[in-house]
């Protein structure tokens, strides 16, 4: 298959009373930052495409370059505002130099938080809102409360929740209906699949699986992991991407390889269309946001929309995630898997 096709991608409907939009979002964090050096003319052009080619839910946080992100997106987002799903995120807080993140959850950050990012983003209603990481020591209830609050108020349209456990998931729905859980889902990491996906297909809730490509390792760009990232980029860091791990995850891709063979498709294009059939398998609704800031992989992405995947490719892709050598991140302790 072709991977510069622009006919538009299908829809559907993020939770029972969701927003309805594209089959794929685009994430928007490396135009600002952690991916090496950033280009925004380039940005700017990749963001056009991705409307163009059916693409609606566009994903930030406050987080990303210390608000430089939503600021960034706000200019895009003022032409467009009738056509997009509009995704931030509160609950990492970084001080301007950078050398404390931490987590925060209760209720009167939040109520800044959601303050603070309108106004960068030029928005008057979040349309999705996140809690991007889970805080043990607040009562989810009381975090979720103030999250429903935002809804009353007219601040946010629905709400979301990132990295948490089937559990939580529900104790949270209870409170409020949750639209989407936004969590890292691949063929690298499928922790997710332990309780939250079971709990989320139960509830309606969608799934927003972040980093679906690996962070870029999926795609079978690195031949050295550790030489081919460039200066800046944070994969540097993270122990998928170094040493013995990178060599021994870089030989796991051989059955992707040969999967996109087949299809004429690139590895990229196999592994979202593995997340999309994932989903499928669940009754779940599913929205993966790969990013990137080049209208070409842009296109190579949501030309992966139209793969189908056949039950012998998916017994190859299967037994991948088992033999992944290393953590996600350096640090697991505000993941969901450190909660299970």
């Amino acid at each position: 298959m072709g991977h510069g096709e622009t006919t538009r991608i299908a829809q559907v409907r993020l939770g029972a009373g969701g927003p309805l939009v594209g089959v794929q979002g685009l994430g928007c964090m490396g135009m600002s930052e952690f991916y090496g050096e950033t280009d925004d003319s380039a940005a700017r052009q990749t963001l056009e495409a991705a409307l163009e080619a059916g693409v609606t839910l566009f994903d930030t946080a406050d987080a990303y370059g210390r608000g430089a992100n939503e600021r960034f997106l706000a200019p895009f987002f003022g032409r467009h505002r009738d056509e997009i799903t509009v995704a931030t995120k509160f609950g990492i807080e970084r001080t301007d130099d950078d050398r404390y993140r931490g987590v925060r959850n209760d209720p009167a950050y939040i109520r800044r938080s959601v303050d603070a990012s309108l106004r960068r983003l030029g928005i008057d209603t979040v349309d999705l809102y996140y809690m991007h990481r889970r805080d043990p020591g607040v009562p989810l209830a009381e975090s979720v409360g103030a999250m429903a609050e935002l809804v009353s108020a007219g601040k946010v349209r629905h709400l979301g929740l990132s990295e948490v456990t089937g559990p939580e998931l529900r104790e949270a729905h209870a409170v409020h209906p949750i639209a989407a859980l936004q969590s890292e889902w691949s063929l690298f990491s499928r922790d997710v699949e332990r309780s939250a996906v079971g709990a989320a297909a139960e509830l309606g809730v969608a799934l927003v699986p972040y980093s679906p490509l690996g962070r870029g390792f999926l795609t079978g760009a690195f031949a050295d992991a550790a030489k081919d990232l460039p200066q800046g980029d944070f994969r540097a860091h993270q122990p998928r991407f170094t040493g013995d791990n990178a060599r021994t995850n870089s030989a796991l891709l051989a059955p992707v390889r040969k999967v996109a063979d087949a299809h004429g498709a690139t590895p990229a294009q196999i592994a979202l269309a593995w997340v999309q059939q994932r989903a499928r398998v669940h009754s779940l609704p599913v929205v993966p946001i790969p990013g990137t800031r080049r209208v070409s992989r842009l296109r190579e992405n949501t030309a992966a929309t139209r793969l189908t995947l056949t039950p012998d490719d998916l017994a190859l892709l299967d037994p991948i995630a088992a033999q992944v050598a290393g953590d996600r991140y350096p640090d697991m302790s505000a993941t969901a898997t450190a909660r299970e």
